[in-house]
């Protein structure tokens, strides 16, 4: 944890290095905070705790949750790569749930792959629970004019 990180004292002393609380809000991901992001200098990765809020009958993140913020972390780091700000709209979108994550992990979005065309922005990202795999996205974006 970062020395400024570590002196906030309305962050989890637990928050992974460099993360600070999500600079983006959507209707839909509201209900899920608090949401953390980290910016690298070709990605927003993402970084949420898991909660009883975050999961599905059986206690383990829900797939959709998981699809969301894998579409939201791809999505904010295929902006990037533009020279000009863009809207990004998701064209295509799958996931493969690889584990399980519980309540109490951190859950990662690590977008590790983006490449832009004139139009289009291909992603893949990789989603871990307390550094385990436990789900792999690929997307395409459209970027609106």
């Amino acid at each position: 944890m970062t020395s400024a990180t570590a002196e906030r004292a309305d962050l989890p002393a637990d928050l992974p290095a460099g993360f600070v609380p999500h600079f983006r809000h959507s209707p839909l991901t509201d209900p899920w905070e608090p949401l953390y992001s980290r910016r690298t200098d070709q990605a927003i990765v993402l970084a949420v705790k898991l909660a009883r809020a975050h999961t599905n009958a059986r206690g383990f993140a829900h797939g959709g949750l998981i699809t969301a913020l894998a579409d939201n972390a791809m999505g904010l780091s295929c902006g990037m790569q533009f020279t000009e700000p863009r809207s990004l709209v998701t064209v295509n979108l799958s996931i493969d749930f690889l584990n399980v994550a519980r309540i109490g992990q951190w859950l990662m979005f690590e977008t590790s792959f983006t490449k832009v065309g004139g139009t289009l922005c291909f992603a893949q990202a990789f989603v871990t629970a307390d550094g385990v795999a436990c789900a792999r996205a690929n997307a395409t974006f459209r970027a609106m004019q």
